[in-house]
């Protein structure tokens, strides 16, 4: 059962990078991951920046293909074409990326919004998703469990194997 998950696993990670149209939008997400990892793990408002930018990005990659070209009216964005969970997911990516970089700019925080300074490992998520959001895999409950299960995994390593370059004992 591990060997699927990690099979799954891998398919979300070299997918991006199969497509050469969504490198553009992958690659910034694993630099911000890197950013985000060798910073504070407390919230402050120089990761709610790091993290608003990341949402931001992804998020924009995520409804571009939506943008029609139209003659007489410019680009309109065509909602209908979205499935569902794709336009609930990149719609909060949206928000919560908007609120962050509002917050890391005004470096004032909402009531109960601290959590958005929270977030070295948000572009995990955002860089798993990124195929499925960006149309090149599917949504099913198998890569979204694989998600998951790796989450924990990745976190350590990334938390216990960029150590050294953050300077802590």
């Amino acid at each position: 059962m591990l060997q699927t998950f990690w099979h799954t696993f891998a398919e979300l990670i070299a997918t991006p990078f199969a497509h050469i149209e969504l490198v553009w939008g992958i690659v910034p997400l694993y630099f911000g991951l890197l950013l985000n990892e060798l910073t504070s793990d407390k919230a402050n408002f120089s990761t709610a920046l790091q993290t608003g930018f990341s949402f931001l990005w992804a998020s924009a990659q995520w409804i571009w293909p939506y943008f029609v070209p139209h003659a007489a009216h410019g680009h309109y964005l065509r909602l209908d074409a979205i499935l569902p969970v794709n336009l609930l997911v990149t719609a909060l990516t949206l928000l919560l990326g908007a609120l962050a970089l509002v917050s890391g700019l005004r470096k004032k925080f909402p009531r109960y919004g601290r959590f958005i300074g929270h977030t070295r490992f948000a572009n995990y998520f955002m860089i798993t998703l990124f195929p499925i959001q960006a149309h090149a895999l599917s949504w099913t409950w198998q890569r979204l469990e694989s998600i998951g299960v790796f989450a924990v995994p990745v976190w350590l390593l990334l938390h216990f194997g960029l150590m050294p370059l953050r300077g802590q004992k």
